[in-house]
């Protein structure tokens, strides 16, 4: 048996988590997001899959 998982829904079900537990993370997960994409962006690894 083989358990594939993606990083980009792992991500998401754990920022979810922590808004509901800490509704005042979601200002800093949100800017984290931003800021990851808009580097991964700009650096060019759009090939990268998140």
């Amino acid at each position: 048996m083989s358990l594939n998982l993606s990083i980009g829904p792992l991500v998401a079900l754990i920022a979810g988590i922590l808004i509901l537990v800490m509704p005042r993370l979601l200002n800093y997960i949100v800017a984290l997001y931003l800021i990851l994409i808009g580097v991964l962006g700009l650096v060019g690894m759009h090939n990268l899959r998140i």
